[in-house]
């Protein structure tokens, strides 16, 4: 894959390379060679370098079309939550519409800024250091952090895992080479190199430092996930109550719940965020940041629906998070998002794994076999949110549509919705926020596949003819 690995790669290793030229050894003058001619095994050549390194690896993460913006925005502008104001910077335009081309920037941004990012973590991974658990903690991260970037790969460039295994993947790159040309894997070999990370991650890893960074319960919080979206109830429970019982963090409630969505920084109390991509005053997207693309202070572009603001009882403490328009406000009645607040310090974290999602995965993994177990992971969550809500005693299908329902109220807005609808094959039905031409997505829908960049199949005849139907 050329353009993975010619382009991409002389920039993510460019944090390495100037690594190298600090730690070095302070042998003569006359031993040069071309800065792109040091080799990571040159660059990462202490435990510190290695840390480092692994800080690039975070901070890669922060790209405007992966984690920065564009992931948690079309995961929910794509499904039915968040729609695209009548005024608007002409930001995602074509996502609100459903009429992604081949060449669109941000589907080719994300698929570029995925692979720098696995790229670095691979040069993290395939380092010769070994010996201390500090090596093993830093190798761990990095292989959570791999896993996490396929695990949204697969879901935006291939089909689900449920409907067809066998189809086209994405590309498994597990080494620097310029010259690799890849075709695309199979979405059964995407999810078993995803989980054999996360299972060695887990081992590698020891206790919590901080939200920004990966940790052992953070990789069994992904695994559940993985292996819900997979299917596989009886290891998606396993996993997700594994997080409960043994992790020891806490979930909100609703006394801290407004404070904890306000909040400005990673946390290092436990409370709720397993995992998130931080951001602070050097390292953030200015304007460019998912703060900016929700707050009316910002480009404001994006609001929530208003069947789904409409889903809130008076009483639910999440209902503060949105905010209906008042006269002045908006030439056009919307509903402001309100879960970014930070716009002066560009502060806001994109929030990747959350306790609450482990019960909720636990209530969907139990649903089908122990109603009584799976309405007690649900109502943990939605009780806390509503102290009015007595819970819910439904069984069978309508349990299903509970919890369904609850995933869709606690995660708005955090991207998750249309990864939802895509693994339990539904239908996307839009309210009449959204244009009249594109409030009926059917399931199956080409367009709700992105697309493999043109560029990356210009370059790489190898993948040229595994570009998704309708492009």
């Amino acid at each position: 894959m050329k353009y993975i690995h010619s382009k991409l790669a002389l920039g993510a290793l460019s944090a390495a390379l100037a690594l190298g030229t600090l730690t070095g050894c302070k042998k003569d003058f006359l031993d040069l060679r071309p800065y792109t001619s040091l080799t990571p095994e040159d660059a990462l050549k202490t435990e510190g370098d290695l840390r480092v390194a692994m800080t690039g690896v975070y901070s890669g993460l922060r790209g405007a079309d992966i984690f920065g913006r564009t992931v948690p925005l079309l995961g929910d502008l794509m499904a039915d939550n968040v729609y695209q104001h009548p005024q608007n910077s002409n930001r995602y335009t074509l996502y609100n519409q459903y009429q992604i081309a081949v060449n669109d920037g941000n589907a080719s941004g994300m698929w570029t800024q995925f692979y720098n990012v696995i790229l670095r973590a691979n040069n993290v991974i395939n380092s010769s250091l070994t010996g201390t658990p500090a090596i093993e903690q830093i190798k761990g991260e990095a292989k959570a952090v791999r896993a996490l970037c396929y695990f949204y790969l697969v879901r935006f460039y291939a089909k689900p895992f449920n409907e067809s295994p066998a189809a086209f993947g994405v590309p498994i790159v597990r080494t620097f080479d310029v010259s690799l040309k890849p075709t695309r894997n199979s979405i059964t070999e995407v999810y078993d190199f995803i989980l054999k990370d996360l299972t060695e991650a887990f081992t590698q890893m020891s206790g919590f430092t901080n939200s920004s960074l990966m940790h052992k319960w953070a990789a069994r919080a992904l695994e559940a996930k993985v292996k819900l979206t997979k299917g596989d109830m009886p290891g998606a429970l396993a996993a997700a109550q594994d997080v409960i019982n043994n992790s020891t963090f806490t979930t909100l409630t609703t006394t801290n719940h407004a404070a904890f969505w306000s909040g400005a920084t990673f946390r290092t109390d436990k409370l709720e965020v397993l995992f998130e991509v931080s951001m602070d005053a050097v390292g953030n997207l200015g304007f460019d940041a998912l703060t900016n693309i929700y707050n009316q202070l910002g480009y404001g572009d994006m609001m929530i629906s208003d069947d789904v603001f409409a889903k809130f009882s008076a009483t639910d403490v999440r209902r503060a998070l949105y905010q209906p328009s008042t006269l002045g406000q908006t030439r056009h009645p919307a509903t402001f998002v309100r879960k970014y607040l930070n716009l002066a310090t560009e502060r806001d974290e994109t929030k990747l794994l959350r306790l609450a999602d482990m019960y909720l995965i636990a209530a969907e993994a139990s649903a089908a076999t122990n109603a009584t177990q799976a309405q007690t992971f649900l109502n943990f969550v939605a009780t806390r949110r509503d102290p009015s809500f007595t819970g819910f005693t439904s069984t069978g299908a309508q349990l299903l549509e509970d919890i369904i329902a609850e995933r869709q109220k606690e995660f708005a807005c955090e991207g998750d919705r249309f990864h939802d609808l895509n693994r339990l094959k539904r239908g996307i039905s839009r309210s009449t926020n959204f244009p009249a031409a594109a409030r009926t997505i059917a399931y199956p829908f080409d367009k709700r596949l992105l697309p493999i960049p043109q560029s990356e199949t210009d370059a790489n005849p190898n993948i040229a003819p595994q570009q998704n139907p309708g492009y």
